[in-house]
């Protein structure tokens, strides 16, 4: 018997069985579950699957269990000082990556608001809960922090080509907040 015909066969007897009304009712539900599933995709995958690497405790030579060891705190990234990003990001502007320059200077902004104890930086925090913050600790800070934010959205969320303009303002911008966070006079007019 070929496969043609063995089909032929199995679905007229599935039909002669199964109402019409009921498979279609089943591919229909069958249908939005697969879409529910893919347009839910990485919710409902787990983040972190399990090892399935069994280890064997190894007795010592002695015979005694092997001491287990006690769980170590997770490893922070050092935090660097303003100086460092200030400087990463004039070498990024030297070399024409103007986005990335931006980012490191705002990165400097807040290492420094968080060297005045204004702001205790979390990761996942978005440049927009920083500015609330900082503008809530110390209102005088929020207009330098709320430009270099959004020139900081700009060009990293709304994905426009960043220019040495952009460098340059964020410049402006860290030198105000450096100003205000230090209590030091204006030099001069502003343009």
């Amino acid at each position: 018997m070929s496969f043609s015909r063995w089909w032929t066969e199995t679905t007229a007897t599935l039909g002669d069985r199964v109402p019409l009304p009921l498979v279609a009712l089943l591919l229909v539900l069958a249908a939005v579950l697969v879409a529910a599933g893919w347009y839910t995709f990485p919710a409902w995958v787990p983040r972190r699957l399990p090892r399935l690497r069994r280890r064997r405790k190894r007795p010592t030579p002695d015979g005694t269990p092997p001491a287990v060891p006690a769980p170590r705190a997770p490893e922070l990234e050092p935090e660097l000082p303003a100086a460092a990003y200030v400087s990463l990001a004039d070498r990024l502007a030297a070399e024409g990556r103007y986005a990335e320059a931006v980012r490191e200077r705002l990165r400097a902004m807040v290492r420094e608001l968080a060297t005045h104890r204004v702001v205790q930086p979390q990761p996942g925090t978005t440049v927009v809960e920083l500015v609330r913050a900082a503008t809530d600790a110390r209102p005088h800070v929020g207009p330098p922090l709320d430009a270099a934010g959004a020139i900081f959205s700009e060009l990293w969320y709304g994905q426009r080509p960043a220019s040495v303009e952009h460098d340059r303002r964020m410049r402006e911008h860290a030198a105000e907040l450096d100003r205000v966070l230090t209590g030091r006079a204006e030099d001069g007019p502003r343009p």
